[in-house]
């Protein structure tokens, strides 16, 4: 199943892992070790991500690497940004209209 990029981000701790692992690869056991929760749920929120694209797991010997796919995240930076503009249109509207309350 092909999960969507916002449900990887909808949780902090996915958000957390993509945090650390963009900054470098880390091997699985690595990840699993920086929380308080099992084992076994942290494989979850990595499978996940990699159901999204955020993550690719890369086997070197016998270790397996997740690595971050940053570019995934364009599509949700394209939606924060048309809403920023839409905000930012609005409250220009607001802006201008409390302008002219003012002077009236």
């Amino acid at each position: 199943m092909r999960r969507d990029v916002f449900q990887a981000i909808a949780d902090p701790t996915r958000r957390e892992i993509i945090g650390m692992v963009a900054h470098q690869s880390l091997n699985i056991n690595s990840v699993t070790e920086k929380f308080d929760v099992s084992r076994m749920a942290i494989y979850k929120h990595i499978k996940i991500l990699t159901e999204c694209g955020l993550l690719t797991i890369k086997q070197q010997g016998r270790e397996r690497y997740c690595e971050v796919k940053m570019e995934r995240l364009a599509e949700v930076s394209g939606w924060v940004e048309e809403c920023r503009k839409i905000w930012d249109n609005r409250l220009d509207n607001l802006d201008n209209y409390l302008n002219k309350l003012q002077n009236k």
